[in-house]
C-alpha cells in the first residue's frame, strides 16, 4: 500500500474518505474535507486498488504498461481530489492511501490501524466501489466498522438545518445520540429528536406488524425514559438548540420524512454478537439506501463475542 504519512499517529483520529474517482465519491470526500476541518483533524483520502486475481502494485505494473499506466492515473486523480481539498480549506492537513485489494477489506484494515472519527463514503461510485450502489461495500462497513459511517446522499443543506437522529432508549442510540449533539455543536446547527411510540427498538419495530408491536398502543414509560435520556445528553450541549418528536409512525416512514432538507439524519444500527453483527438493521439499511441526507450510521458497543438473543 502507497500512503503518504509515515506513522499511524498522524492521522488517529482524523476522517477517513473513500474515494473512486466517481462524482459520488468527489461528493463524499468534500463533505468529509469539511468535517475534517471543522473538527480540526487530519483528513485521510483512500482508493481502492483491486486487481484480479489479488496483487500488488509492484507486481501488476512489472507485467503490464497498461496496468502501469492505470495505477499513475489514479495516483494523480487521488492527489488532485487531496490538492482540492487543501484548496478549500488550507489549514487542513490531507493525506492518501492507495492499498490493494477489494475495499471491504482495505477500508476495514486501515480503519483499524488508524482510528479514524469516523469514515466517509458515497452513495454511488465506479470501478471497484460501483458495488456501493448496490449496497454491498456500503452495507458491510455499515456492520462491521467500529467507527461511525457516514454515507454522503442528497443535495447540501443550508447551514441552519438541522440534524435529525433517531430515539429508541437502547444503548445503541444513546450513542446515536451523543454523535447527533457533537456534530451539531461543531456546525451550529440545531438536533430534532425523533422517536416512534412503541416498546420494541427501532431495527425489529420497522418490520414487525403493528398489532404486534403495538402500534396503537402508548407505552409512556417507555417514552419518558426515551425523552429524558435524549435531554440529559443535551444538557452537555447547552449551545445546542434541541426539538423532541414523538410519533405513530413506523420509525423508518417517520426518520426518511423527517429528514426531508436535513443536514444529517442519525441512526444506531442493533446487532450484538458475532451472529446478529453480520446482520444491519432495518431501519439503518432503510436509511443508507433511501435517505434525502447524508447519514451517519452507528454500530452498538460489542460486548461480547457469544451469541445473544435478538432484541
Amino acid at each position: 500500500m502507497t500512503r503518504s504519512w509515515s506513522a499511524g499517529g498522524e492521522v488517529a483520529g482524523g476522517v477517513l474518505a473513500c474515494f473512486d474517482g466517481s462524482e459520488g465519491g468527489r461528493r463524499a470526500v468534500w463533505w468529509a474535507a469539511g468535517e475534517a476541518a471543522a473538527s480540526r483533524s487530519p483528513l485521510v483520502i483512500v482508493w481502492s486498488l483491486e486487481w484480479e486475481p489479488p496483487r500488488a502494485q509492484g507486481e501488476v505494473s512489472a507485467e503490464n504498461l497498461d496496468a502501469r499506466a492505470v495505477i499513475e492515473a489514479t495516483r494523480r486523480e487521488l492527489e488532485l481530489a487531496a490538492d482540492d481539498c487543501r484548496s478549500l480549506y488550507p489549514d487542513l492537513t490531507v493525506h492518501t492511501a492507495m492499498p490493494d485489494g477489494a475495499p471491504e477489506v482495505t477500508v476495514t484494515q486501515l480503519a483499524e490501524e488508524i482510528a479514524p472519527a469516523m469514515v466517509v463514503a458515497g452513495a454511488s461510485g465506479r470501478g471497484a466501489l460501483s458495488r456501493m450502489l448496490l449496497g454491498s461495500t456500503v452495507a458491510y462497513l455499515a456492520r462491521f466498522l467500529p467507527q461511525p459511517l457516514v454515507v454522503v446522499r442528497g443535495e447540501p443543506a443550508p447551514p441552519d438545518a438541522p440534524v435529525v437522529v433517531g430515539v429508541d432508549g437502547s444503548g445503541t442510540s444513546v450513542r446515536a445520540v451523543e454523535f447527533a449533539l457533537t456534530f451539531a455543536e461543531r456546525h451550529g446547527a440545531p438536533v430534532r429528536a425523533v422517536h416512534s411510540w412503541t416498546d420494541w427498538p427501532l431495527d425489529i419495530y420497522a418490520t414487525a406488524p403493528p398489532a404486534q408491536a403495538g402500534l396503537y398502543h402508548v407505552d409512556d414509560t417507555v417514552q419518558e425514559a426515551a425523552r429524558e435520556q435524549f435531554e440529559q445528553a443535551a444538557r452537555e450541549h447547552p449551545a445546542v438548540a434541541v426539538d423532541w418528536e414523538a410519533v405513530t409512525d413506523r420509525p423508518t416512514h417517520a426518520l426518511l420524512d423527517r429528514s426531508e432538507g436535513a443536514r444529517l439524519l442519525v441512526v444506531g444500527s442493533h446487532g450484538r454478537g458475532p451472529v446478529t453483527r453480520a446482520l444491519l438493521g432495518s431501519v439503518s439499511h432503510a436509511v443508507l439506501y433511501h435517505a434525502p441526507c447524508p447519514v451517519a450510521v452507528l454500530r452498538g458497543e460489542v460486548e461480547s463475542e457469544e451469541p445473544t438473543e435478538a432484541r
